[in-house]
């Protein structure tokens, strides 16, 4: 392996320096607007049949050319400053997509799910507990759907356990009539 150390002023160049000078002189002169007229058009091309939109393909060839003029005096050193430009553009591109596939993922897990419409029986208890007065429906919610106990209820409504207990016991007789009606409907129909 060939150590390569830096040259120092008051020495001759090595040989073949010379032509390596000249290179890299040239490669100097490269200038940012020539490069960017020149390769433009073929990298929106190329960057358009990768990912099938020619617009989305000039965005990112832009923003890669904004990159490239942001560090042009590194980028204009290299031996194919296209070739850097062309790689951050496919990142941007594929960075892009990366970003889209995660958020349609989030998007495709927090879509509802297709719940199906209440079904005949839910429909009959809910118009029954409607037509219930408010004590009474607020008595048989909170002791068949919250499943509280009726010292809980009581204490809850500030009224004495028996007064819970008769809205109960009024609410549920009123919820059989009001069921059993719903259902001789619903049979003859």
């Amino acid at each position: 392996m060939t150590v390569m150390r830096e040259p120092r002023l008051d020495e001759p160049p090595p040989e073949g320096t010379a032509e390596r000078s000249a290179r890299s002189q040239e490669r100097e002169v490269i200038d940012f607007d020539g490069l960017y007229h020149a390769h433009f058009r073929s990298l929106t091309l190329q960057l358009a049949a990768y990912c099938g939109d020619l617009s989305q393909a000039q965005d990112l060839v832009q923003e890669a050319f904004c990159r490239a003029f942001a560090r042009w005096s590194r980028v204009s050193r290299y031996d194919d400053p296209v070739a850097w430009v062309r790689r951050v553009a496919w990142n941007l591109a594929t960075s892009r997509w990366r970003r889209l596939r995660t958020a349609q993922s989030w998007l495709r897990r927090q879509r509802e799910e297709h719940i199906p419409g209440p079904g005949p029986d839910r429909v009959a208890l809910t118009a029954a507990l409607a037509q219930l007065p408010t004590t009474q429906r607020r008595a048989v919610v909170l002791h068949y759907l919250a499943d509280l106990s009726v010292v809980q209820i009581a204490a809850q409504e500030g009224v004495p356990e028996g007064t819970v207990k008769s809205w109960l016991h009024r609410g549920r007789a009123a919820l059989a009539v009001s069921l059993a009606t719903a259902n001789e409907v619903n049979d003859h129909d």
